[in-house]
């Protein structure tokens, strides 16, 4: 099949050329059009039981996470001149378009009852206009006599304020959602230097966008940092022009390819998918790698380009197609998983690493035939002295000290099956953000002075129409909240019942003392006065739906971790069922903060399933690939190491499981294979030519294979060490641990791999695997140089 594909590809040129030209421009057309995601792609699939309780919390309450947050803490607060600046920043803020509502102190009101209309009238605690330092403290003393604002937008005993913005929900699904945020940003920064304070930002909307914009960076940094990196290997390398400009021109297509593929399939650029671009970068010049060697090789052996060119695709691209594949079975192995983010990232990961593969079987024969033939300069990195030496001392080491390699082999795992019995898992909310980054701070400002941000939501159904409004639920909530206070991850609670004690307090004139839930003969003229009046009945339907029947309790939690927060689900539902009876109430636990954490377990799950199910596919290839289970298992052993290591390593530096990392596993176990490929598909062609003479046949594959395992490892551990510098901890964990994964993973192949060939022999190498169920394209089976005539320096002619 080989041979009639590289006569095909050869005899075709233009054509081949002029396909992917045309579907580079179509794709390259739709990449343009390609856009950031400013929703929020949650992580379950839509049957799990949490992700329906959380619609259809949002259907009955709507969306409860369109809060932006900004914290101030100030001794001098309720100065005249302080509080002032603070009304005008609220007017400011007002102001901009997409904000919708505004809660803060100098925005807060009261209830006054009005005997004659039998209703509450909504004032402000602080009229548009104050005079004197004397009238604000007068206002200031009637304020804190009302407990219900108390921990809700100030904190007394930390002097800390709160500012919340409502923002439109629109504008946070769309692209103007940076916009709304920068002009915010832009108005408290004004106010930040006039006042000469500092001010702190957050929110699940705002935290959302900052992420977004820092995803947007990266995709740009990256990209062009994993291509200097690429160009500067390669010609430290090849020392040739050539043998950058055409590996760089097919990982860029293929770049184009993936963007348009994203716009195509109507996906947009996330944290993940956003990595595709320097990934598809760093994987794909490997393939360029073997393949340049390959031909150079072969030119140095015969002098014939057009010979050369032909073996290429023949003799390697069996080898480069399984482990193409092999890598894009670890990328599509997320596909399983039912998270749009993870399914998207899988599928348009593996798809464009196969498309990589064509783009370097059809371009490189093809380019490089319409070109001079390599000179000796560009030969010469195949007698590089120091790879030379190198592979020398490989052979040395795994002819003459195996036994000292299974040793040093065995002790690694021993150790590293200790290292991982020391793993955690984890997952926060701002797991992949550093500790000094603003974002990360600014939450734990408000972690500390307001018990946390996170929205945790309670929803109440009665089951009957009305059923809110009877005393016993109002007591059983009461009963819930009291449990609920005694967390300290969690803030006071804001519910139907603080509305109630509010309007029982403005019914007693204000007294403090009255600030507690009505009885039963104070309940019924106490909702009378509550529920007339369009502000007063708005209030109170924030809190309970229509019919009466269903009722929520507002709580803010910290980001306390994946772990805890299972703690803590838990308790609440028994906390719940021990005060809900089941007959008469449906009570359900939701929340952004249940669904993030639910999320990152559903995540978590299913990432172990996908490394499994990558091993499974892999260990299939291989078994068609050679054909024995023998060699399978001889095959998956050196890069099954290099996964225990660095679980081992995570174990041993505190580094978590969690969603980021979990990735690593199935990323490097599909890159790390190819070489595995590679050396075992030459080791059974060397088999044939050396008359079945294993440690010979080991020699000369590691000869010719560990030169391109080298290159490519060195692209390889480059290309992903750039990730460290990212502003995500996640991906800087990725970037650490596949770096290091890839690093033991081509020790192990360039050590332990001949060593093992050579030890065990027979017992691995037998007939089976001399004849496997998938062709390997055997020296005996070449093209004869007499069918092959260059016609001239542009033609060429193939035999039939």
């Amino acid at each position: 099949m080989w041979i009639k594909l590289s006569r095909l590809i050869l005899r075709n040129r233009i054509l081949f050329l002029s396909v992917l030209a045309v579907i580079t421009i179509f794709l390259g057309y739709h990449a343009r059009k390609v856009e950031m995601s400013y929703e929020y792609a949650s992580l379950l699939p839509k049957k799990d039981q949490a992700y329906k309780d959380y619609q259809n919390f949002v259907e009955i309450f709507g969306q409860e996470g369109n809060l932006i947050i900004v914290g101030v803490q100030d001794t001098n607060f309720f100065r005249l001149d302080h509080f002032n600046a603070w009304k005008s920043l609220c007017d400011d803020l007002k102001k901009v378009d997409g904000v919708e509502n505004l809660l803060s102190v100098s925005s807060t009101y009261n209830l006054e009852k009005n005997k004659e209309e039998k209703q509450f009238e909504v004032v402000n605690n602080f009229p548009d206009t104050i005079t004197s330092q004397e009238e604000l403290d007068g206002y200031v003393a009637e304020f804190k006599r009302l407990p219900f604002y108390r921990k809700l937008v100030y904190n007394d005993e930390t002097d800390t304020y709160l500012l919340a913005i409502t923002v439109n929900q629109d504008k946070m699904a769309s692209k103007e959602r940076e916009d709304l945020v920068a002009e915010i940003q832009e108005v408290c920064h004004d106010y930040e230097q006039k006042e000469d304070v500092t001010l702190h930002y957050s929110g699940v909307p705002y935290i959302r966008v900052v992420n977004s914009v820092k995803i947007k960076r990266e995709l740009y940094m990256f990209s062009v940092l994993a291509l200097v990196i690429c160009i500067v290997v390669l010609f430290l390398f090849f020392r040739s022009f050539k043998a950058v400009f055409v590996p760089v021109l097919i990982v860029i297509t293929g770049v184009i390819w993936a963007m348009g593929m994203l716009s195509l399939f109507g996906y947009k650029i996330t944290l993940l998918s956003g990595m595709i671009p320097p990934l598809l970068i760093v994987i794909g010049i490997p393939n360029s790698i073997y393949m340049l060697n390959k031909f150079h090789h072969e030119y140095v052996s015969h002098g014939n380009k057009i010979k050369a060119l032909q073996r290429v695709i023949i003799k390697i691209g069996n080898a480069t197609f399984l482990t193409n594949l092999t890598t894009a079975s670890g990328f599509a192995t997320f596909i399983i998983v039912k998270s749009d983010i993870l399914r998207q990232f899988g599928i348009i990961a593996s798809l464009n690493i196969l498309g990589l593969f064509i783009l370097s079987l059809l371009l490189i024969p093809i380019i490089f035939s319409f070109i001079g033939a390599p000179s000796s300069r560009h030969v010469g990195h195949l007698d590089n002295k120091f790879v030379t030496t190198a592979i020398r001392k490989l052979m040395h080491i795994t002819q003459n000290y195996r036994q000292v390699v299974y040793l040093v082999t065995i002790g690694v795992i021993v150790v590293s099956i200790y290292g991982i019995t020391l793993m955690k898992s984890s997952g926060y909310m701002l797991d992949d953000i550093p500790e000094d980054d603003p974002v990360y701070v600014d939450l734990k400002f408000f972690e500390r002075n307001f018990n946390g941000l996170m929205p945790l939501e309670i929803m109440v159904d009665t089951k009957k129409p009305q059923g809110v409004m009877q005393l016993t639920t109002f007591r059983k909530i009461e009963q819930l909240e009291d449990r609920l206070a005694e967390y300290p991850e969690l803030s006071a609670s804001t519910s139907l019942l603080n509305l109630l004690k509010f309007a029982k307090q403005a019914f007693y004139n204000g007294h403090e003392r009255y600030y507690s839930l009505p009885n039963n003969r104070e309940k019924n003229f106490i909702l009378q006065y509550a529920s007339t009046g369009e502000e007063n009945a708005e209030m109170l339907h924030s809190f309970m739906d229509s019919t009466k029947q269903n009722t929520r309790i507002s709580i803010r939690v910290k980001d306390v971790g994946t772990k805890r927060m299972e703690e803590l689900y838990a308790r609440f539902n028994a906390d719940i069922d021990s005060i809900f009876t089941s007959d008469k109430y449906d009570v359900t636990v939701t929340g952004s903060s249940i669904i993030s954490f639910k999320g990152n377990q559903y995540l978590l799950k299913n990432l172990f399933t996908s490394l499994g199910l990558a091993i499974l596919l892999i260990s299939s290839f291989m078994a068609i690939m050679f054909s024995s289970w023998r060699m399978v298992i001889l095959s998956l052993t050196p890069n099954i190491i290099p996964l225990i290591f660095t679980a081992a390593v995570m174990g041993f530096t505190g580094i978590p499981i969690k969603a980021s990392t979990i990735l690593v596993f199935s990323i490097a176990f599909g890159i790390s294979v190819d070489n595995t490929i590679h050396f075992l598909a030459k080791y059974r062609q060397e088999l044939n030519m050396t008359n079945w003479d294993i440690r010979k046949s080991v020699v000369i594959a590691l000869k010719e294979t560990g030169v391109s395992m080298l290159y490519t490892s060195v692209v390889l551990f480059f290309g992903f060490g750039i990730f460290t510098i990212s502003n995500f901890g996640g991906t800087q964990a990725m970037g650490i641990l596949v770096s290091l994964t890839l690093l033991v993973a081509v020790t192990s192949n360039l050590v332990l791999l001949p060593s093992l060939l050579s030890g065990l022999e027979r017992i691995t190498t037998t007939e089976a695997f001399k004849e496997p169920l998938l062709h390997i394209y055997d020296e005996e089976e070449d093209i004869e140089l007499e069918d092959l005539e260059i016609v001239s320096d542009d033609k060429l002619k193939l035999g039939d």
